[in-house]
C-alpha cells in the first residue's frame, strides 16, 4: 500500500519516482515476472524468508553478503557472471533490495551490462533510505580505497518502507541518523538540534524516522536536480566525507560510514575554527549536537599516519592540496584546497588529544 508522500527525482537519464509502502511485499510482487531478476541482502531474505519465497522463484534471486570487502570490481564480475548464467538480456530488470552495499555493487552492474540495463532498488538502511537511494552514483572500491571506481546510473524507480528499519542494530540507525545530520547542516535545517534531542527514543522506536528522512531527501532532490554530475553546488555534500573515509580506511571499517562521517564534520568544523572561518562559540554548538552520534576512537591503537595517507589519496584532492569541506556555521559550508602539509598534520592530530578520542 503507497502512502501520500511520494515525489520525482528530475535526472539527466531518466526521471524517477520514490514511493513510500507499507508493506514492501505487494510492490515487489509486480516485479516477480520472467524478465527480472533480484539482487537480494542475504540478511534481509533471512529476515522476511517467507515472504520472498511466496513471492519470487529461486532461480531468479542472487543474495549477497552486505560487506564492504565485497564491493569491488572482482565481486562484481562474479555477478556478472552468475546474470550471464541465467541468462539475463538487454531488456531485463534488476531489482536491488538491500543497504548503500547492495544499492552500489547492483547499480554499478546494471549501469555496465549490455551498456546499461533498468534497475529498481527497495532501500532497507536507514543510511540508504534517507541518502544514497537518490542521486544517481554508483561507487565501488579500490583496493582499501573507498568509492574510487562509479559512474551515475538512476533506478527507474525506488520504493522506501519504513519497517525494514525494524531489522537493523543500533549501530546501523547511528549511521543513517549521521548522513541525515550531515545534510541538515548543509542546509541549516532546524531539525539537526530536534532529532538529536529525540536521539534514544529514535534508537528505540526508529519507526519515528520517516519525517527526518523525507527532510533528508528533499535537501538532496534540490541539489542534485541542479548538479547532478557533481560539479558544483553538489561537492559541498563531501562535508564529512573527506575525513569519514579516512576514519573508515584507518579503522578497517570497524567505524561505520555514518559516524564516521558524524566525526569527520566534527574534524571539518575543528579545522574551520582553527583556520578563522568559524567561531569557537557556533563550533562548540554544532558539536553539542553532533556528539552523541560520534563514536568512540582512541586514536593511540591506531597509526595516525595510515589516516594521513587515506587523506592523500583521496579523490577530490588537486597535487599537493587537499581538498575538503569546511564550515562558516549551519547552512554556511565552504569547499577549500588546503595545503596538506605538516602543519594541517599537526592541527589534524591535535583534534584527536585535545577531544573525546584522546
Amino acid at each position: 500500500m503507497l502512502t501520500s508522500d511520494a515525489f520525482v527525482v528530475k535526472s539527466r537519464f531518466v526521471d524517477y519516482e520514490v514511493l513510500f509502502v507499507n508493506d514492501f511485499v505487494a510492490p515487489l510482487t509486480q516485479y516477480a515476472v520472467n524478465d527480472t531478476i533480484f539482487i537480494v541482502d542475504r540478511k534481509i531474505f533471512g529476515f522476511y524468508k517467507s515472504q520472498f519465497e511466496t513471492v519470487l522463484a529461486e532461480e531468479k534471486v542472487i543474495l549477497i553478503d552486505a560487506l564492504e570487502t565485497n564491493k569491488n570490481i572482482d565481486y562484481c564480475q562474479v555477478i556478472i557472471t552468475r546474470l550471464i548464467k541465467s541468462e539475463i538480456k538487454r531488456n531485463y530488470t534488476i531489482v536491488a533490495v538491500g543497504g548503500g552495499i547492495i544499492q552500489d555493487i547492483s547499480a554499478f552492474i546494471a549501469s555496465i551490462l549490455y551498456r546499461g540495463v533498468i534497475w529498481v532498488f527497495f532501500p532497507t538502511t536507514l543510511l540508504s533510505q534517507a541518502d544514497s537511494c537518490i542521486g544517481s552514483k554508483t561507487s565501488i572500491n579500490m583496493g582499501e580505497y573507498k568509492n574510487l571506481l562509479g559512474n551515475f546510473y538512476p533506478p527507474s524507480k525506488i520504493y522506501i518502507d519504513i519497517n525494514f528499519l525494524e531489522t537493523l542494530s543500533v549501530k546501523e540507525i547511528k549511521s543513517g541518523i549521521g548522513e541525515i545530520l550531515h545534510f541538515y547542516f548543509f542546509a541549516g535545517n532546524e531539525l539537526a538540534e530536534e532529532m538529536m534531542g529525540n536521539y534514544d527514543g529514535i534508537l528505540k522506536t526508529p519507526n519515528l524516522l520517516q519525517k527526518y528522512i523525507i527532510a533528508s531527501l528533499m535537501i538532496k532532490k534540490e541539489i542534485i536536480e541542479i548538479d547532478e554530475f557533481d560539479k558544483n553546488e553538489r561537492n559541498l555534500f563531501n562535508y564529512g566525507h573527506t575525513f569519514g573515509h579516512a576514519i573508515e580506511t584507518l579503522t578497517k571499517y570497524e567505524i561505520n560510514h555514518g559516524q564516521a562521517v558524524t566525526m569527520g564534520m566534527d574534524i571539518a568544523n575543528y579545522l574551520s575554527e582553527k583556520l578563522g572561518f568559524m567561531d569557537k562559540r557556533t563550533y562548540k554548538s554544532m558539536k553539542t549536537t553532533l556528539s552523541k552520534n560520534i563514536p568512540e576512537l582512541d586514536i593511540r591503537k591506531y597509526d595516525l599516519e595510515k589516516f594521513f595517507h587515506a587523506l592523500s589519496r583521496d579523490k577530490k584532492n588537486i597535487g599537493e592540496n587537499l581538498v575538503c569541506i569546511l564550515s562558516q556555521g549551519p547552512g554556511k559550508l565552504v569547499k577549500k584546497q588546503i595545503a596538506f602539509n605538516n602543519g594541517l598534520k599537526q592541527m589534524i592530530a591535535s583534534y584527536f588529544t585535545n577531544t573525546h578520542c584522546a
